[in-house]
C-alpha cells in the first residue's frame, strides 16, 4: 500500500511556538517594566521625554517582532505543507537513484550492487557525519548481488538507526581495481517524512530522496 508518513510540519511549529512564546513573555516583561517605572517617577523630576519616546519606540518594535513572527510561522506551516505534497508525487513513479546510501532500521541494512568482474579487498560503512563505523571484507562475484550489515560496530557495540554510506576498495585476478555500483531502480512504494531527510521506499529499500537522479513514469 503506497503511505506516507510525516511529522515535520508539527516539529517546525513546536519550535515556532516555543519562539513566538519566549517573545510574548520578553513583550510583557518590558510593558510591566514601562508601567512601573511610569508609575514610580518623581514628579519634581519626570521622565525625560525624549527617553519616554525611545521606550514607546522599543515598545512598538517588540509589538512589530510579535507580529513578524506570526505571520514568518503560517509561511513556513504552508512552505512545508507544499513541500511534504511534492514528495508525494514520487509515490508509484520508476526512480533512479544512486543506493550508496541507505537506512539502518531494526539491526538491518542491504546495498544491491553490481560489478563487471569478480573482485575481492574492503569495503566501509560510514554514518551521516562521515565518521567510519563498520569495515568488512568483501568477496564480490561478477554480475549483481548484495551486502547486508546488522548494525554491529568494528569497535564493538550497536549503530542506532540512521542513514549509512558504504563504499568499496576491491581488485579484480590481475590486481586491477573494479568500479562497484550501487545504482538502484524501482517503484516508490511510500514516503517517510518523519526524519530530518524524506526517505523513500523502493521495493523494500529505503534511501533518502537526494539520491535520486531521475524520475520517470512506470513504463
Amino acid at each position: 500500500m503506497n503511505t506516507v508518513s510525516s511529522s515535520t510540519s508539527a516539529t517546525a511549529q513546536s519550535s515556532s511556538s516555543a519562539s513566538q512564546s519566549g517573545l510574548i513573555a520578553n513583550y510583557e516583561l518590558f510593558l510591566s517594566i514601562l508601567t512601573t517605572q511610569i508609575q514610580n517617577q518623581d514628579p519634581l523630576d519626570p521622565m525625560d521625554s525624549a527617553e519616554y519616546t525611545n521606550q514607546l519606540v522599543q515598545y512598538s518594535n517588540v509589538e512589530q517582532s510579535i507580529q513578524q513572527n506570526q505571520n514568518l510561522e503560517q509561511i513556513i506551516a504552508s512552505l512545508n505543507s507544499n513541500m511534504s505534497m511534492s514528495y508525494v508525487g514520487y509515490i508509484g513513479n520508476e526512480v533512479t537513484a544512486d543506493a550508496s546510501t541507505t537506512t539502518l532500521s531494526g539491526s538491518q541494512a542491504s546495498w544491491n550492487y553490481e560489478l563487471s568482474d569478480s573482485a575481492t579487498g574492503t569495503y566501509e560503512i560510514r554514518n551521516s557525519s562521515g565518521a567510519l563505523v563498520y569495515t568488512g571484507e568483501a568477496n564480490l562475484k561478477a554480475g549483481s548481488g548484495t551486502i547486508t550489515w546488522n548494525g554491529q560496530l568494528t569497535a564493538g557495540g550497536e549503530a542506532p538507526d540512521g542513514l549509512y554510506t558504504i563504499s568499496f576498495d576491491v581488485k579484480d585476478a590481475s590486481s586491477s581495481r573494479e568500479t562497484v555500483r550501487t545504482e538502484t531502480k524501482g517503484l516508490v512504494d511510500s514516503v517517510d517524512l518523519s526524519g530530518s531527510e524524506v526517505i523513500l521506499n523502493v521495493g523494500g529499500q529505503k534511501f533518502p530522496v537526494s539520491s535520486v537522479t531521475s524520475v520517470s513514469a512506470p513504463a
